[in-house]
């Protein structure tokens, strides 16, 4: 890991390494938070409080991290990126962010109550992270994995998507992928998936919402002459279409995913065994539900 200029990222996609470290400021100034919902979740589901500690893998800013910090456990967060630290150290300056990967985190065996991932597990090494999450959990620890997924069916929103559509890079990771889904599978070492959503919303200024699609690492990615083409037809939208003209600060809906699973224990053959398949994540009150987009 280093943070030369040019140096690619030890075991980061190119793509995320090159539109993240450029965009970590418009990330943190641009991209939602996490609603306060699915952090009270996340911590009754895995019992999570003052004496647990959390992992947060690839934690960006620190967005969804901040989220942990009520519930009073020792929060530990992972990011390969330096520009992604700096950014987290400033937004986030409690919670200790050292530099690993999900596949190689450097921490100890067992150390973990609950290990996080949001808005990033499209990107990992899928079976190796899993391997990897597994080793720093303790038996019976759980993972959850956080989207959120933007509404863009309507109005503005689905004209921005348009011209955002234009400059996508077909070969970078997404979340509605079904590769990391079957990562998942029997023998896995974690029980089945289970999915509960939650809804908020997000009100920006044009500034900050130039920010929002520019943390994406594909338009963040791009050579300076393409992205300000994309900026151009980004602003013209705005400018004209009649739900966004004139308006001071936009609204974007989101509904957050969060998956969750437990750790399975072994059986003396090897396969995950009946005490790991007997104990199941806590129900969800609603059933799953599709999200609208995919982010990266």
């Amino acid at each position: 890991m280093t943070g030369r200029p040019g140096r690619r990222a030890r075991g980061v996609h190119r793509i995320a390494d090159r539109g993240f470290s450029r965009a970590a400021g418009a990330y943190e100034r641009g991209r939602p938070d996490y609603p306060a919902s699915a952090a009270r979740f996340v911590a009754r589901a895995f019992h999570i409080g003052p004496g647990s500690t959390v992992i947060d893998l690839a934690a960006g800013t620190g967005k969804w991290t901040r989220g942990l910090v009520g519930t009073g456990a020792r929060i530990l967060a992972v990011e390969p990126l330096p520009a992604m630290r700096r950014e987290f150290r400033r937004a986030v300056p409690g919670v200790r962010v050292v530099a690993g990967t999900a596949e190689r985190t450097g921490l100890p065996d067992g150390c973990a109550d609950l290990v996080t991932v949001a808005q990033a597990f499209h990107w990992f090494d899928h079976e190796r992270a899993l391997i990897e999450i597994r080793r720093i959990l303790r038996p019976g620890g759980g993972l959850a994995i956080l989207w959120n997924v933007r509404e863009h069916r309507k109005g503005w929103r689905r004209e921005i998507l348009k011209v955002s559509q234009r400059y996508e890079n077909r070969s970078v990771p997404r979340r509605g992928w079904e590769k990391w889904r079957r990562a998942f599978r029997p023998g896995s070492g974690f029980t089945p998936l289970r999915l509960r959503t939650f809804h908020h919303e997000q009100w920006l200024t044009r500034r900050l919402l130039e920010d929002r699609f520019l943390s994406l690492s594909y338009i963040a990615a791009l050579p300076g002459e393409r992205k300000a083409e994309f900026l151009d037809r980004f602003r013209q939208v705005l400018e004209t279409h009649p739900g966004a003209r004139g308006r001071r600060k936009l609204m974007t809906p989101y509904t957050t995913e969060v998956y969750y699973a437990l750790r399975q224990e072994p059986r003396p053959g090897g396969e995950a065994g009946a005490r790991g398949r007997s104990r199941r994540p806590p129900s969800p009150r609603s059933g799953p539900r599709r999200g609208h987009t995919l982010e990266v």
